[in-house]
Protein backbone atom coordinates (compact mmCIF):
# COMPACT_ATOMS: atom_id res chain seq x y z
CA UNK A 1 0.00 0.00 0.00
CA UNK A 2 1.71 3.35 -0.87
CA UNK A 3 1.33 6.17 1.86
CA UNK A 4 0.15 9.41 0.81
CA UNK A 5 2.39 12.43 1.36
CA UNK A 6 1.12 14.43 4.21
CA UNK A 7 -0.07 18.15 2.89
CA UNK A 8 2.15 21.18 2.62
CA UNK A 9 2.34 23.31 5.56
CA UNK A 10 0.67 26.34 5.41
CA UNK A 11 3.02 29.56 6.59
CA UNK A 12 1.41 32.39 8.65
CA UNK A 13 3.17 34.89 10.89
CA UNK A 14 1.11 34.93 14.12
CA UNK A 15 0.65 38.43 16.69
CA UNK A 16 1.44 36.86 19.95
CA UNK A 17 1.56 40.41 21.53
CA UNK A 18 -0.19 40.08 24.39
CA UNK A 19 -1.07 36.54 24.31
CA UNK A 20 -0.36 33.69 26.87
CA UNK A 21 1.60 31.52 25.68
CA UNK A 22 2.89 28.01 27.53
CA UNK A 23 5.36 25.86 27.07
CA UNK A 24 5.89 22.84 28.79
CA UNK A 25 9.09 21.90 29.91
CA UNK A 26 11.99 23.83 30.75
CA UNK A 27 15.67 22.22 29.43
CA UNK A 28 17.59 23.78 26.76
CA UNK A 29 14.82 23.30 23.69
CA UNK A 30 12.20 25.50 25.94
CA UNK A 31 14.84 28.19 26.56
CA UNK A 32 15.31 28.97 22.75
CA UNK A 33 11.49 28.37 21.99
CA UNK A 34 11.20 30.68 25.34
CA UNK A 35 13.37 33.86 23.62
CA UNK A 36 11.36 33.49 20.23
CA UNK A 37 8.18 33.50 22.30
CA UNK A 38 9.19 36.91 24.20
CA UNK A 39 10.66 38.28 21.15
CA UNK A 40 7.21 38.64 19.53
CA UNK A 41 5.50 40.09 22.57
CA UNK A 42 4.06 36.94 23.97
CA UNK A 43 2.94 36.50 27.66
CA UNK A 44 5.11 33.06 28.36
CA UNK A 45 4.05 30.19 31.34
CA UNK A 46 7.02 27.72 31.83
CA UNK A 47 5.59 24.51 33.45
CA UNK A 48 8.44 22.34 34.62
CA UNK A 49 9.59 21.14 37.55
CA UNK A 50 13.41 22.48 36.86
CA UNK A 51 14.55 25.23 34.80
CA UNK A 52 17.58 25.76 32.16
CA UNK A 53 19.74 28.56 33.68
CA UNK A 54 18.14 30.83 30.82
CA UNK A 55 14.77 30.54 32.11
CA UNK A 56 15.48 30.88 35.79
CA UNK A 57 16.98 33.97 35.09
CA UNK A 58 14.04 35.00 33.12
CA UNK A 59 11.48 33.52 35.98
CA UNK A 60 13.79 35.51 38.84
CA UNK A 61 13.10 38.89 36.73
CA UNK A 62 9.12 38.36 36.29
CA UNK A 63 9.90 38.21 32.66
CA UNK A 64 8.26 34.67 32.90
CA UNK A 65 5.72 32.62 34.36
CA UNK A 66 6.80 29.49 35.99
CA UNK A 67 4.97 26.54 37.32
CA UNK A 68 7.17 24.43 39.28
CA UNK A 69 6.02 21.32 38.38
CA UNK A 70 5.11 18.43 35.77
CA UNK A 71 2.75 19.40 33.23
CA UNK A 72 -1.20 18.68 35.01
CA UNK A 73 -4.46 18.99 33.10
CA UNK A 74 -5.87 22.57 33.09
CA UNK A 75 -2.27 23.82 32.37
CA UNK A 76 -2.89 24.79 29.09
CA UNK A 77 -6.64 26.36 29.81
CA UNK A 78 -7.11 30.30 28.56
CA UNK A 79 -3.46 29.93 26.44
CA UNK A 80 -3.54 30.90 22.58
CA UNK A 81 -0.61 28.95 21.96
CA UNK A 82 1.65 25.89 23.72
CA UNK A 83 4.79 24.40 23.28
CA UNK A 84 5.64 21.04 24.29
CA UNK A 85 9.17 19.79 24.61
CA UNK A 86 8.60 16.98 27.29
CA UNK A 87 9.91 13.64 25.70
CA UNK A 88 7.48 11.46 27.26
CA UNK A 89 4.41 9.81 25.16
CA UNK A 90 2.18 9.82 28.53
CA UNK A 91 2.68 13.78 28.74
CA UNK A 92 2.84 13.86 24.64
CA UNK A 93 -0.82 12.66 24.43
CA UNK A 94 -2.50 14.58 27.36
CA UNK A 95 -1.20 17.51 26.03
CA UNK A 96 -2.55 16.65 22.46
CA UNK A 97 -6.48 16.32 24.16
CA UNK A 98 -6.31 19.03 26.04
CA UNK A 99 -4.86 21.69 23.03
CA UNK A 100 -8.05 20.07 21.65
CA UNK A 101 -10.94 20.44 24.07
CA UNK A 102 -9.27 24.40 25.03
CA UNK A 103 -9.19 25.33 21.29
CA UNK A 104 -5.39 25.74 21.71
CA UNK A 105 -2.55 25.63 18.96
CA UNK A 106 -0.16 23.10 20.05
CA UNK A 107 3.40 22.62 19.14
CA UNK A 108 5.45 19.14 20.29
CA UNK A 109 9.02 19.04 19.90
CA UNK A 110 10.13 16.30 16.75
CA UNK A 111 6.42 14.92 16.66
CA UNK A 112 4.50 16.49 13.77
CA UNK A 113 1.62 14.00 13.84
CA UNK A 114 1.12 15.96 17.32
CA UNK A 115 1.29 19.26 16.10
CA UNK A 116 -1.24 22.12 15.05
CA UNK A 117 1.87 24.14 13.32
CA UNK A 118 5.66 23.34 13.11
CA UNK A 119 8.39 26.00 14.22
CA UNK A 120 9.95 26.90 11.27
CA UNK A 121 13.78 27.28 11.37
CA UNK A 122 14.34 31.54 11.37
CA UNK A 123 16.64 33.90 9.95
CA UNK A 124 16.77 37.11 11.34
CA UNK A 125 17.75 40.58 10.68
CA UNK A 126 16.39 43.00 12.69
CA UNK A 127 12.65 42.81 11.73
CA UNK A 128 13.26 41.10 8.87
CA UNK A 129 12.44 36.91 9.15
CA UNK A 130 13.08 34.44 6.63
CA UNK A 131 11.56 31.00 7.58
CA UNK A 132 12.07 27.76 6.64
CA UNK A 133 10.11 25.14 7.14
CA UNK A 134 9.90 21.53 5.91
CA UNK A 135 6.68 20.96 6.86
CA UNK A 136 7.90 18.68 9.82
CA UNK A 137 9.82 16.24 7.50
CA UNK A 138 13.49 16.89 8.66
CA UNK A 139 14.25 19.56 11.03
CA UNK A 140 17.72 18.71 9.88
CA UNK A 141 17.29 20.03 6.53
CA UNK A 142 15.41 23.25 7.65
CA UNK A 143 18.56 23.85 9.88
CA UNK A 144 20.87 23.43 6.93
CA UNK A 145 18.84 25.79 4.70
CA UNK A 146 18.38 28.17 7.15
CA UNK A 147 22.82 27.81 7.84
CA UNK A 148 23.08 28.69 4.15
CA UNK A 149 20.65 31.25 4.02
CA UNK A 150 22.55 33.39 7.14
CA UNK A 151 25.59 33.41 5.32
CA UNK A 152 23.91 34.98 2.07
CA UNK A 153 21.20 37.03 3.99
CA UNK A 154 23.64 39.67 6.04
CA UNK A 155 22.60 41.94 8.94
CA UNK A 156 22.68 44.81 6.01
CA UNK A 157 18.77 43.82 4.82
CA UNK A 158 17.74 44.66 8.19
CA UNK A 159 19.06 47.95 8.05
CA UNK A 160 17.39 47.93 4.89
CA UNK A 161 13.92 47.22 5.72
CA UNK A 162 13.76 49.57 8.40
CA UNK A 163 14.91 52.33 5.23
CA UNK A 164 12.67 50.54 2.68
CA UNK A 165 9.92 51.10 5.67
CA UNK A 166 10.47 54.55 6.56
CA UNK A 167 10.34 55.42 2.60
CA UNK A 168 7.07 53.45 1.92
CA UNK A 169 5.66 55.61 4.93
CA UNK A 170 6.36 58.79 3.39
CA UNK A 171 5.04 57.73 -0.22
CA UNK A 172 2.08 57.06 0.60
CA UNK A 173 1.46 60.19 3.37
CA UNK A 174 2.72 61.97 0.24
CA UNK A 175 0.05 60.19 -1.56
CA UNK A 176 2.59 59.44 -4.50
CA UNK A 177 0.98 56.48 -7.02
CA UNK A 178 1.77 52.66 -6.96
CA UNK A 179 3.71 52.67 -10.01
CA UNK A 180 6.16 55.52 -9.03
CA UNK A 181 6.12 54.35 -5.53
CA UNK A 182 7.68 50.35 -7.08
CA UNK A 183 10.13 52.61 -9.27
CA UNK A 184 11.21 53.81 -6.24
CA UNK A 185 11.54 50.81 -3.91
CA UNK A 186 13.58 49.01 -6.97
CA UNK A 187 15.77 51.47 -6.83
CA UNK A 188 16.60 50.96 -2.78
CA UNK A 189 16.57 47.21 -3.27
CA UNK A 190 19.85 47.66 -5.20
CA UNK A 191 22.93 46.53 -4.44
CA UNK A 192 24.72 49.41 -4.16
CA UNK A 193 22.55 50.42 -1.28
CA UNK A 194 22.78 47.33 0.49
CA UNK A 195 26.64 47.94 0.14
CA UNK A 196 26.50 51.42 1.98
CA UNK A 197 24.09 49.99 4.54
CA UNK A 198 26.38 47.23 5.15
CA UNK A 199 29.62 49.09 4.93
CA UNK A 200 27.61 51.44 7.93
CA UNK A 201 26.27 53.96 5.71
CA UNK A 202 22.41 55.00 6.37
CA UNK A 203 21.57 54.43 2.40
CA UNK A 204 20.49 57.95 2.41
CA UNK A 205 23.20 59.34 -0.10
CA UNK A 206 21.82 56.67 -2.50
CA UNK A 207 18.63 57.82 -2.18
CA UNK A 208 17.25 61.54 -0.96
CA UNK A 209 17.80 63.83 2.39
CA UNK A 210 14.37 64.27 4.04
CA UNK A 211 11.98 67.02 2.39
CA UNK A 212 13.34 66.02 -0.79
CA UNK A 213 10.88 65.62 -3.51
CA UNK A 214 9.54 61.76 -3.87
CA UNK A 215 10.84 61.51 -7.35
CA UNK A 216 14.83 61.81 -5.93
CA UNK A 217 14.22 58.86 -4.01
CA UNK A 218 15.45 56.41 -6.31
CA UNK A 219 19.05 56.12 -7.23
CA UNK A 220 20.32 57.29 -11.01
CA UNK A 221 20.95 54.73 -13.32
CA UNK A 222 24.21 52.46 -13.58
CA UNK A 223 25.86 50.52 -15.70
CA UNK A 224 27.67 47.42 -14.75
CA UNK A 225 30.26 45.67 -17.38
CA UNK A 226 29.86 42.27 -15.70
CA UNK A 227 32.16 39.22 -16.62
CA UNK A 228 29.87 36.41 -17.03
CA UNK A 229 32.99 33.52 -17.11
CA UNK A 230 33.31 30.59 -19.17
CA UNK A 231 29.92 29.03 -18.85
CA UNK A 232 29.39 27.14 -15.25
CA UNK A 233 27.22 29.35 -13.48
CA UNK A 234 29.01 28.17 -9.74
CA UNK A 235 32.09 30.37 -11.56
CA UNK A 236 30.07 33.94 -11.50
CA UNK A 237 30.90 36.01 -8.53
CA UNK A 238 28.52 36.62 -5.83
CA UNK A 239 28.82 40.51 -6.98
CA UNK A 240 27.62 38.99 -10.70
CA UNK A 241 24.88 37.02 -9.47
CA UNK A 242 23.69 40.16 -7.28
CA UNK A 243 23.54 42.41 -9.83
CA UNK A 244 21.87 40.01 -12.39
CA UNK A 245 19.30 39.70 -9.78
CA UNK A 246 18.67 43.02 -9.61
CA UNK A 247 19.32 44.45 -13.01
CA UNK A 248 16.27 46.48 -14.89
CA UNK A 249 17.90 45.35 -18.15
CA UNK A 250 20.94 42.89 -18.86
CA UNK A 251 22.56 43.51 -22.15
CA UNK A 252 24.47 39.83 -22.71
CA UNK A 253 26.78 38.34 -25.39
CA UNK A 254 25.57 35.74 -27.67
CA UNK A 255 27.68 33.12 -26.38
CA UNK A 256 26.54 33.74 -22.43
CA UNK A 257 24.94 30.60 -21.60
CA UNK A 258 21.13 29.90 -20.71
CA UNK A 259 22.03 29.02 -17.37
CA UNK A 260 23.54 32.06 -16.42
CA UNK A 261 21.10 34.38 -18.09
CA UNK A 262 18.39 31.99 -15.94
CA UNK A 263 19.79 33.61 -12.46
CA UNK A 264 18.24 36.87 -13.61
CA UNK A 265 15.06 38.72 -12.04
CA UNK A 266 11.93 37.85 -12.80
CA UNK A 267 11.33 41.89 -13.75
CA UNK A 268 15.01 41.77 -15.99
CA UNK A 269 14.58 42.59 -19.41
CA UNK A 270 17.51 40.55 -21.38
CA UNK A 271 18.74 42.00 -24.50
CA UNK A 272 21.18 39.49 -27.19
CA UNK A 273 23.64 42.31 -28.36
CA UNK A 274 25.90 39.44 -29.48
CA UNK A 275 28.10 39.46 -32.49
CA UNK A 276 28.44 36.02 -33.87
CA UNK A 277 30.32 35.78 -36.80
CA UNK A 278 28.68 34.95 -39.86
CA UNK A 279 24.95 36.11 -38.33
CA UNK A 280 23.56 39.48 -36.94
CA UNK A 281 25.77 41.33 -35.96
CA UNK A 282 25.06 44.55 -33.39
CA UNK A 283 27.97 46.94 -33.73
CA UNK A 284 29.88 48.23 -30.97
CA UNK A 285 28.89 52.19 -31.15
CA UNK A 286 24.87 50.64 -30.91
CA UNK A 287 25.41 48.70 -28.22
CA UNK A 288 27.11 51.22 -26.39
CA UNK A 289 24.70 53.70 -27.39
CA UNK A 290 22.16 51.64 -25.71
CA UNK A 291 23.56 51.28 -22.73
CA UNK A 292 24.18 54.87 -22.27
CA UNK A 293 20.11 55.45 -23.26
CA UNK A 294 19.65 52.40 -20.29
CA UNK A 295 21.42 54.50 -18.12
CA UNK A 296 19.95 58.10 -18.68
CA UNK A 297 16.51 56.62 -18.49
CA UNK A 298 17.47 55.96 -14.96
CA UNK A 299 17.88 51.97 -15.00
CA UNK A 300 19.91 49.18 -13.27
CA UNK A 301 22.31 48.40 -16.36
CA UNK A 302 24.14 45.01 -16.92
CA UNK A 303 26.36 44.84 -19.66
CA UNK A 304 27.16 40.48 -19.48
CA UNK A 305 30.16 39.77 -21.02
CA UNK A 306 31.35 35.67 -21.31
CA UNK A 307 34.59 35.35 -19.78
CA UNK A 308 36.29 38.77 -18.31
CA UNK A 309 35.02 42.04 -19.88
CA UNK A 310 38.92 43.95 -20.06
CA UNK A 311 40.35 40.38 -21.72
CA UNK A 312 39.42 40.69 -25.63
CA UNK A 313 35.90 41.58 -23.85
CA UNK A 314 36.01 45.42 -25.36
CA UNK A 315 35.23 46.37 -21.74
CA UNK A 316 37.85 49.29 -21.80
CA UNK A 317 36.27 50.67 -24.73
CA UNK A 318 32.55 50.57 -23.04
CA UNK A 319 33.95 51.81 -20.05
CA UNK A 320 35.54 54.66 -21.53
CA UNK A 321 32.76 55.52 -23.64
CA UNK A 322 30.26 55.45 -20.74
CA UNK A 323 32.71 57.43 -18.49
CA UNK A 324 33.12 60.08 -21.18
CA UNK A 325 29.02 60.53 -21.52
CA UNK A 326 28.93 60.83 -18.03
CA UNK A 327 27.19 57.68 -17.00
CA UNK A 328 28.54 55.99 -13.70
CA UNK A 329 29.39 52.77 -14.47
CA UNK A 330 31.68 50.01 -12.66
CA UNK A 331 33.70 46.58 -13.66
CA UNK A 332 32.79 43.22 -12.00
CA UNK A 333 35.66 41.46 -12.93
CA UNK A 334 35.38 37.45 -14.47
CA UNK A 335 36.42 34.32 -14.61
CA UNK A 336 38.67 34.18 -17.78
CA UNK A 337 37.90 31.38 -20.51
CA UNK A 338 41.70 31.94 -21.22
CA UNK A 339 42.62 30.44 -17.44
CA UNK A 340 39.39 28.34 -16.90
CA UNK A 341 39.39 25.97 -20.59
CA UNK A 342 42.93 24.87 -20.08
CA UNK A 343 42.01 24.18 -16.53
CA UNK A 344 38.66 22.64 -16.89
CA UNK A 345 40.69 20.34 -19.21
CA UNK A 346 43.00 19.60 -16.71
CA UNK A 347 45.94 21.48 -18.52
CA UNK A 348 47.76 23.46 -16.04
CA UNK A 349 49.48 26.81 -18.39
CA UNK A 350 52.12 27.01 -16.21
CA UNK A 351 53.91 23.97 -14.41
CA UNK A 352 57.18 23.81 -12.72
CA UNK A 353 59.99 22.60 -14.55
CA UNK A 354 57.80 22.68 -17.65
CA UNK A 355 56.15 25.94 -18.34
CA UNK A 356 57.09 28.99 -16.58
CA UNK A 357 55.52 32.12 -19.12
CA UNK A 358 52.12 31.99 -20.91
CA UNK A 359 50.75 34.53 -23.76
CA UNK A 360 47.04 35.08 -24.08
CA UNK A 361 46.31 36.39 -28.07
CA UNK A 362 42.92 36.38 -29.43
CA UNK A 363 42.88 34.36 -32.75
CA UNK A 364 41.79 37.73 -34.57
CA UNK A 365 42.30 41.25 -34.40
CA UNK A 366 39.97 44.15 -35.13
CA UNK A 367 39.97 43.63 -38.92
CA UNK A 368 39.52 39.93 -38.52
CA UNK A 369 42.45 39.12 -39.39
CA UNK A 370 45.22 37.12 -38.10
CA UNK A 371 46.94 39.16 -35.58
CA UNK A 372 50.46 39.76 -37.26
CA UNK A 373 53.28 39.08 -33.99
CA UNK A 374 51.55 35.54 -33.06
CA UNK A 375 54.97 33.32 -34.63
CA UNK A 376 57.11 36.05 -32.05
CA UNK A 377 54.81 35.54 -29.13
CA UNK A 378 54.71 32.00 -29.31
CA UNK A 379 58.30 31.65 -29.39
CA UNK A 380 59.22 34.28 -26.70
CA UNK A 381 56.60 32.18 -24.60
CA UNK A 382 56.25 28.15 -22.92
CA UNK A 383 52.31 28.31 -23.50
CA UNK A 384 50.18 29.78 -25.56
CA UNK A 385 46.53 30.48 -24.94
CA UNK A 386 44.40 31.69 -28.35
CA UNK A 387 40.62 32.88 -27.19
CA UNK A 388 38.56 33.28 -30.41
CA UNK A 389 40.62 30.67 -32.66
CA UNK A 390 37.94 28.70 -34.70
CA UNK A 391 37.21 31.39 -37.54
CA UNK A 392 41.20 31.35 -38.13
CA UNK A 393 42.60 27.77 -36.92
CA UNK A 394 43.94 26.74 -40.16
CA UNK A 395 46.11 29.30 -41.26
CA UNK A 396 47.05 30.15 -37.29
CA UNK A 397 48.36 26.24 -36.93
CA UNK A 398 50.37 26.42 -40.04
CA UNK A 399 52.07 29.61 -38.62
CA UNK A 400 52.48 28.47 -34.87
CA UNK A 401 54.01 25.13 -36.42
CA UNK A 402 56.74 26.27 -38.52
CA UNK A 403 58.12 28.33 -35.63
CA UNK A 404 57.15 25.50 -33.02
CA UNK A 405 57.47 22.41 -34.95
CA UNK A 406 54.75 20.21 -36.81
CA UNK A 407 53.97 17.77 -33.75
CA UNK A 408 54.12 20.81 -30.75
CA UNK A 409 51.08 19.35 -28.38
CA UNK A 410 47.86 21.71 -29.23
CA UNK A 411 44.36 21.33 -27.94
CA UNK A 412 41.32 23.26 -28.60
CA UNK A 413 38.26 22.90 -25.61
CA UNK A 414 35.05 23.88 -26.44
CA UNK A 415 32.07 25.25 -24.27
CA UNK A 416 34.31 24.96 -21.17
CA UNK A 417 33.08 23.91 -17.33
CA UNK A 418 29.65 23.23 -19.32
CA UNK A 419 27.84 19.63 -19.57
CA UNK A 420 29.13 19.97 -23.31
CA UNK A 421 32.39 20.54 -22.92
CA UNK A 422 34.79 18.92 -25.41
CA UNK A 423 38.57 18.56 -25.48
CA UNK A 424 40.61 17.85 -28.74
CA UNK A 425 44.06 16.97 -28.11
CA UNK A 426 46.77 16.44 -31.44
CA UNK A 427 50.24 17.79 -32.46
CA UNK A 428 50.10 21.30 -34.22
CA UNK A 429 49.84 19.20 -37.86
CA UNK A 430 46.97 16.86 -36.81
CA UNK A 431 44.66 19.43 -34.57
CA UNK A 432 42.76 21.31 -37.32
CA UNK A 433 41.85 18.18 -38.82
CA UNK A 434 40.98 16.84 -35.24
CA UNK A 435 38.21 19.94 -34.30
CA UNK A 436 36.79 19.15 -37.74
CA UNK A 437 36.22 15.57 -37.06
CA UNK A 438 34.91 16.27 -33.69
CA UNK A 439 32.78 19.01 -34.65
CA UNK A 440 33.07 21.39 -32.64
CA UNK A 441 31.90 25.14 -32.79
CA UNK A 442 32.50 28.22 -30.65
CA UNK A 443 33.27 28.87 -27.68
CA UNK A 444 36.49 27.40 -28.22
CA UNK A 445 39.90 28.18 -26.64
CA UNK A 446 43.13 26.61 -28.32
CA UNK A 447 46.41 25.46 -26.16
CA UNK A 448 49.90 25.20 -27.24
CA UNK A 449 52.31 23.75 -25.36
CA UNK A 450 54.49 21.10 -23.25
CA UNK A 451 51.47 21.46 -20.35
CA UNK A 452 49.09 20.41 -22.82
CA UNK A 453 50.19 16.25 -22.43
CA UNK A 454 51.97 16.67 -18.91
CA UNK A 455 48.80 15.36 -16.89
CA UNK A 456 47.79 12.91 -19.33
CA UNK A 457 51.28 11.55 -19.35
CA UNK A 458 51.68 11.42 -15.48
CA UNK A 459 48.37 9.08 -15.50
CA UNK A 460 47.59 7.14 -19.04
CA UNK A 461 45.15 5.02 -17.53
CA UNK A 462 42.64 8.29 -16.65
CA UNK A 463 41.59 10.13 -19.95
CA UNK A 464 38.85 12.94 -19.38
CA UNK A 465 35.39 11.02 -20.91
CA UNK A 466 35.19 13.64 -23.44
CA UNK A 467 38.31 13.85 -24.82
CA UNK A 468 39.37 13.32 -28.52
CA UNK A 469 42.62 12.72 -28.87
CA UNK A 470 43.96 13.22 -32.71
CA UNK A 471 41.00 11.50 -34.82
CA UNK A 472 39.60 8.66 -32.27
CA UNK A 473 37.07 9.65 -30.06
CA UNK A 474 38.03 8.23 -26.57
CA UNK A 475 34.41 8.74 -25.44
CA UNK A 476 31.13 10.34 -25.84
CA UNK A 477 30.93 14.51 -24.80
CA UNK A 478 29.64 14.23 -21.50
Amino acid sequence: MIRAERPLAYMVALDLAGRRCVVLGGGEIAARRVAGLLDAGALVTVVAPVLHITLAKLAASGGIDWTARAYGRGDLRGAFLALNTIDEVATERAARVEATAEGVLLNTHDRPRSCDFASPALVRRGRLQVAVSTSGDSPYVAAAVRERLEKLIGDEWGSLLSLVGGVRRRLRRDGVSAAEQQRIYSGLLRARVRASLRDGGSGTALGAPPGAAARDLAPAGVVHLVGAGPGDPGLLTIAARELLFDADVVFHDALVSPDILHLCGARTRLVDVGKRGGGLRTSQDDITAKLIDAARAGLEVVRLKGGDPFLFGRGGEELDALRGAGVEAYVVPGVSSALAAPAAADIPVTFRGVSGSVAIVTGSDSDGRLPRDIEAVAAAVDTLVVLMPLAALAGMVRRLARVLGPNWPAAVIANATTDTQVTVRAPLCEITAAVAHAGIAAPATLVVGRVVNRIREANHSRAPDHDVIGHHLLGEPR
